[in-house]
Parts: structure tokens; C-alpha cells; sequence
């Protein structure tokens, strides 16, 4: 489970360090940097896939996604008694993501290339990454270290080099997969590839989820849910059948969903009381098809380290936001939980938790802050050493 998340320099993020539970409930106004923050953690993720580099670009590059303001701020500017201006530089410009976690942590640092006459200068380049034990970076838990083309791992109280020509826009996740000389590279790796993101579900006319789909075993319910009614049938197969129909009961009292065959393929049917029939998939309301997806996607019977679900109350009628929560909170025990919400019904149900980390985002002078976060609040955390 991680325990830190740990962001520097990217959009609204000057220096946030935040403390995550096992259900982190992230809220905040419109422009409190939400989407900054959920973009910082997905940006980590592509670390394990060899994309972060790629990622940033189609941001529009690092110059787009660097924090704009200055480096740092002087009392006066934090008071509002003199403008906010650019200082002398003190140090690299520099993007920063990091995280703690109950076995391994990991920060990388990136930036500029050197100048060269090369027309990619302007590329993001890796400048370092770290891998480390403990609740923070600390000396005597460094496990492997890259510098620029350069990485070495920890062996007893020396170190050996495992690689020394790393391309600046290649993790060592996609480089190194050595057992025996890194095995902490190979952990690590497979298991922020592991980690799960849900954005929004399609819910329109011609939705993937809406169609029939190939009969084909689905343990993890696709990002875009077109294979919904596969992964009902798996689920119903070989992971929890009374959760799931729980689940369903719980936001439509009397109703359940059944799984049929039309040769290769299988659809969804949604039976309700009062109704002569059931309905197809391609006649629920948006909500009601959205709402089956999430119960799809949270009884997985191959449950990820981390699930991530952003906005998951968009199209929900206010009244399935408590049982929304509930199968939020219930997916929590197998599973670490970050969710991005406006909706005051499913924060409210989420907060009546004890395992719930509610997390409320602030801007001061255009800066992200945990709202009532002060310095002695914040969990330990250090970045590598930029010499």
C-alpha cells in the first residue's frame, strides 16, 4: 500500500507531500488542482510502461506542465505586501514524482537535456530515479540509483553498476529486469504496471458496453467497459456471486442483472420489478449503465494494489451515490482505493469510514495545498540529491 505520494514542480503542484490510507478521498473547488494531482499519480504509472516521456509531451511538453510561478516565495509576497516576481534560480529546473509504500519507494527527477545541437533539446529527459526502503529517502535505504545513463544497486554495504548507457528518455523499469542484480527493479515495476485507472465510463448511444461482446474470460473490466458483460459472467464464474448481486440489490431493490449467450457472444439483461421483460443493455438509462459498470469494475476477481476512479458520480442520479460509496468502501478491503470527487452524497458516505483519507485541495497564490496541512503535518519525505 503506498503511504506517500510526493509531488514537485508539475502545474499547480509547487511542493505537495500527501498521506494516503487505504481510501483517499481527494476534493476540493474547481481549479484546486484535482486533475493536476490524478495526473501526477497516472504520470507514475506510466513510469513502470516506459511512457512518462511520451506522457508529458502530449501535455504539450515540460515547459507546459512546470510550475509557473517562482521558485520560491519570499514572506513578503506570501503576505501580499510586495509582487510575486522571479528570483535568482538556486536550483535545476526540475519536475519531481515520488511515492513511499509498505515495501519499496520510488522518486524520479525530470528536466532539460544538456544543451546540445540536437533538435530534441527541448525533450524531457530522465535525469534520475531512486528506489528506496522506508517511509522515506534516506541513505542507509537506498536499494538502486540511476544517474543520468548510469544505474547501480545495492550489494551489502558497496555498490555495482547494472547498466550504464540508459537513453534519457528511458526509465530503468523498461531497461532493467535483472532478478538477480536488481530484483527490486523487477518488483517495483510490475507492480505500479499493476495499478488501475478509471476515468468515464462511456454511457452514450453507441457505447461500447452497450453492445454484445465477445465471450471471452474478462478478470479486469476494460477502461472503457466494452467488455461489460464478459466481465459480469467472469465475475459471476470465478469471483464473488453474492457481492455482486448484493451490489446490485443495494442501488436497485428487487432488480438483478443475468448474463446471456448469442453463440460467441454475451449480453447483459437487467431485470426489474414490475417489468414483463428485461432490458438490454442498449435500452438502460446512461446512469443505470454507468452504475453496472462501476460494480463491474470494483468486484474484479483480480483486484489491483492500487484502483484509481476519477469523478466516478458523473452521470449517477444523486440517490446511488450512498451505494456508490458503500461499493467504493466494500472494493477497499481488497484493495488500496483514490477517489476524485465533487459529489457531496458520495463524500459524506465515504468519510463515515474510518479508513477514508479525505484529502481537500486549496489554492493559495496559485499554488495546490492540503487544506489544514501545516508543515509538522506533513509525512517525512526527500528527494534525491541533485549532485
Amino acid at each position: 500500500m503506498l503511504t506517500t505520494l510526493a509531488v514537485a514542480n508539475y502545474r499547480s503542484l509547487r511542493s505537495l507531500v500527501m498521506p494516503m490510507g487505504s481510501v483517499n478521498l481527494v476534493t476540493g473547488a474547481n481549479g484546486s488542482g484535482k486533475s493536476s494531482l490524478y495526473r501526477a499519480l497516472r504520470l507514475l504509472a506510466e513510469t513502470a510502461q516506459g511512457g512518462v516521456v511520451g506522457a508529458l509531451s502530449r501535455e504539450g511538453g515540460l515547459g507546459s506542465t512546470l510550475w509557473a510561478g517562482p521558485e520560491k516565495f519570499s514572506k513578503g509576497m506570501l503576505a501580499g505586501s510586495e509582487p510575486v516576481q522571479g528570483t535568482m534560480r538556486e536550483n535545476a529546473i526540475a519536475l519531481k514524482l515520488g511515492f513511499a509504500a509498505d515495501e519499496f519507494g520510488y522518486a524520479i527527477d525530470l528536466g532539460y537535456p544538456e544543451p546540445s545541437m540536437s533538435m530534441f533539446d527541448f525533450d524531457p529527459a530522465i535525469k534520475s530515479e531512486v528506489i528506496f526502503s522506508g517511509p522515506f529517502l534516506r541513505d542507509a535505504g537506498k536499494l538502486v540509483i540511476r544517474k543520468g545513463p548510469s544505474v547501480r544497486s545495492r550489494d551489502g554495504k558497496a555498490w555495482r553498476v547494472v547498466a550504464q548507457h540508459l537513453a534519457p528518455f528511458e526509465s530503468m523499469f523498461t531497461q532493467i529486469a535483472d532478478p538477480e542484480r536488481a530484483p527490486e527493479v523487477l518488483a517495483l515495476r510490475e507492480t505500479i504496471r499493476a495499478w488501475r485507472f478509471y476515468d468515464h465510463f462511456r454511457s452514450d448511444a453507441d457505447a461500447p458496453a452497450r453492445a454484445p461482446q465477445l465471450a471471452t474470460r474478462t478478470p479486469v473490466l476494460s477502461h472503457d467497459g466494452r467488455d461489460l458483460a464478459a466481465a459480469w459472467q467472469t465475475i459471476r464464474e470465478i469471483g464473488d456471486t453474492r457481492a455482486l448481486d448484493a451490489a446490485v440489490d443495494d442501488a436497485f431493490p428487487g432488480a438483478h442483472v443475468s448474463v446471456v449467450s448469442e453463440g460467441a457472444r454475451l449480453s447483459l439483461r437487467f431485470h426489474q420489478p414490475g417489468l414483463l421483460r428485461p432490458l438490454s443493455s442498449a435500452e438502460l438509462s446512461d446512469g443505470t449503465l454507468r452504475y453496472l459498470l462501476w460494480i463491474a469494475a470494483l468486484h474484479t476477481p483480480r483486484p489491483p494494489p492500487l484502483m484509481v476512479l476519477n469523478e466516478p458520480e458523473t452521470s449517477l442520479h444523486p440517490d446511488l451515490l450512498p451505494a456508490l460509496g458503500r461499493l467504493i468502501l466494500n472494493a477497499a478491503t481488497r484493495s488500496q482505493v483514490w477517489v476524485v470527487s465533487h459529489a457531496s452524497r458520495l463524500i459524506a458516505t465515504l468519510e463515515g469510514s474510518d479508513a477514508c483519507q479525505p484529502v481537500h485541495l486549496e489554492k493559495t497564490l496559485s499554488q495546490t495545498k492540503i487544506e489544514g496541512q501545516g508543515m509538522l503535518d506533513e509525512p517525512p519525505w526527500h528527494w534525491l540529491e541533485e549532485r
